[in-house]
């Protein structure tokens, strides 16, 4: 069996899993069954968009004649039709309407396929036409992922009957889905463009993503120019004229204009965190008053993403409900919804609600990087150590949270042990002596110096259990160019010694009495990230690449050190 047909088989087992699982959590649903299939009806039609393109539409409800409250989804993904019409049927049954619709290009959809430009003018053009059918009598939308893409860029514009949305693993600014502080994330972002190019792309990921200089990848590797993913990878700085005007400009500032309630769910593994969690803050008060943002033990298929946990929670068997229940009451009994926000707390099995988010910092537990690879209480004696790191030779991801294409990777794995190779340097700390929960955003302060001009570190969090095991809580990357969250590039002198922090994304984990803390400093974590090529400029025009001996200083004026948000 070739490698293709190996990969195919994968994603057909994958999916089939997921239908299975979504199915046996309709059926566990506390709603009853109202109609049989023999009493719902299908309309598949070529509903025209405002420029006349017709998109390939389902609208699925029961035979009886009355309006019913309706959900909408749009995709892109021709293989989501056989899920988004299984959902169509689960919730016909239950006494709603569901139109599905493919977005241009895709599905049988009329047009040219273009990611992200038609999206806004198309699903407004669907709701309107829902909007003037007597059968429609108050709309919700639903989607993940893209699919929460279609939702998010009209949320600002819908008609008077849409009341709700429930959008799930997506955000709405788009270069902290794109960046961290100048390097692209390209095991979610370059795997996307191969897989929506518009055509088919038969080359190699890994191959592709470690191509120099990449902004030739296109061309040289994929059969032709994609201006799109062009202009994802060398517009670096968040301050580039193409986030701030345009689509991007639009996504991001439209949900302090929604002004009814949204549920967002994200996982604690997906690679839409960080944008998501950008999209909650920017909510409009009247929205948040009455939102939900909820984050569980999850991947980006809402697959379980603990490993180092005995306790593995799946996402389908908790979002089918939680949705279902969330448009019953807002479309059916017409209530409004209260503002929550409930996170799972790895270790602790356990969920709880929050107050509000950002959330508040109680306490800081800071631990300091010291002699002999050690994590102490206090700053030891000044010292320094020091490694080489090749870009030819990258620091391959292993357990992460904005991996998307390398599956086997993502989420809390079991890791290598301390100084695993002679680029990564680790420091440990004593046992805990009483559990002890993080309950925000870790961050890692190092005192460094490079002889390159430019050039990146990394760190990785762990809890070391008491057996010695060892498994990532989060990971953080930052550039020179781009430390201390500058907006802009900034320069650097080689061998210059400057402070840099390097701030994780949220998390909510208990790590157990017993339990050690474990950091790990590098300079590299492909392909979650684009390798650094330690020259200045846009990485993604640099062709030649050369080694840095990079150095962390710790102890004494040099207190490097691991800081902790945490609650008892």
């Amino acid at each position: 069996m070739s490698e293709e047909k190996k990969e195919l088989s994968q994603t057909d087992i994958r999916r089939a899993k997921m239908m299975e699982e979504m199915k046996a959590a309709y059926d566990a649903l506390p709603y009853p069954v109202l109609y049989g299939e023999e009493d719902i009806e299908v309309t598949e039609m070529m509903l025209p968009a405002g420029d006349g393109v017709g998109l390939r539409t389902w609208f699925t409800k029961p035979k009886e004649k009355q309006a019913w409250p309706t959900i909408v989804q749009r995709s892109c993904y021709a293989d989501n039709i056989e899920i988004g019409r299984a959902t169509a049927l689960e919730y016909a049954k239950r006494g709603f309407a569901y139109v599905f619709q493919m977005c241009r290009g895709t599905g049988g959809s009329e047009g040219v396929w273009e990611p992200n430009v038609n999206d806004r003018a198309d699903g407004l053009s669907l709701l309107q036409y829902l909007e003037a059918r007597d059968d429609v009598l108050v709309m919700g939308y639903q989607g993940g992922s893209y699919l929460a893409f279609t939702g998010w860029i009209m949320a600002d514009a819908v008609p008077e009957k849409l009341k709700t949305m429930y959008l799930t693993v997506y955000g709405t600014n788009r270069h902290t889905s794109a960046y961290k502080d100048g390097l692209f994330r390209q095991d979610i972002l370059t795997a996307w463009a191969m897989g929506n190019a518009g055509r088919k792309v038969e080359a190699d990921y890994l191959e592709s993503a470690a191509y120099r200089p990449q902004v030739e990848v296109d061309e040289a590797l994929w059969g032709g120019k994609l201006q799109w993913y062009r202009d994802w990878i060398t517009n670096t700085s968040r301050t580039d004229e193409y986030w701030k005007e345009g689509l991007w400009k639009q996504l991001r500032e439209i949900p302090e204009k929604v002004t009814y309630p949204v549920f967002i769910v994200e996982g604690w593994y997906d690679h839409h965190l960080g944008s998501a969690l950008h999209g909650y803050t920017a909510l409009n008060p009247e929205a948040v008053g009455t939102s939900t943002l909820e984050i569980g033990p999850w991947n980006h298929s809402f697959q379980p993403a603990i490993y180092g946990h005995p306790d593995q929670q799946n996402g389908w068997s908790r979002q089918v409900p939680e949705m279902f229940a969330w448009f019953y009451e807002i479309l059916v009994e017409g209530k409004t919804p209260e503002r929550k926000i409930r996170w799972y707390v790895i270790g602790a099995d356990k969920w709880i609600e929050l107050p509000e988010y950002p959330v508040p910092v109680e306490a800081e537990k800071r631990l300091y990087l010291g002699e002999g690879g050690t994590l102490l209480p206090e700053p030891g004696e000044p010292a320094e150590r020091s490694y080489t790191y090749d870009p030819e030779d990258p620091v391959r991801s292993h357990g992460a949270e904005s991996l998307f294409a390398s599956q086997q990777e993502v989420g809390s794995r079991l890791q290598p042990g301390p100084d695993s190779r002679p680029d990564i340097i680790s420091f440990v700390s004593e046992p805990l002596t009483e559990d002890l929960t993080i309950l925000g955003k870790p961050a890692v302060e190092l005192y460094v110096r490079s002889d390159a001009e430019d050039t990146c570190f990394t760190v990785k969090l762990m809890e070391v259990f008491e057996n010695g095991e060892a498994y990532n809580i989060r990971n953080g990357i930052t550039t020179l160019a781009y430390r201390n969250d500058s907006p802009d590039r900034i320069t650097y002198t080689p061998n210059e010694l400057v402070k840099i922090r390097i701030e994780t994304w949220d998390v909510a984990w208990m790590l157990k009495k017993g339990s050690r803390l474990r950091v790990d400093v590098s300079s590299s974590n492909f392909p979650e990230y684009a390798v650094h090529p330690n020259k200045a400029g846009v990485w993604s025009v640099i062709r030649e690449t050369v080694p840095a001996v990079e150095t962390v200083c710790y102890g004494g004026k040099t207190p490097s050190a691991v800081i902790l948000p945490v609650r008892a």
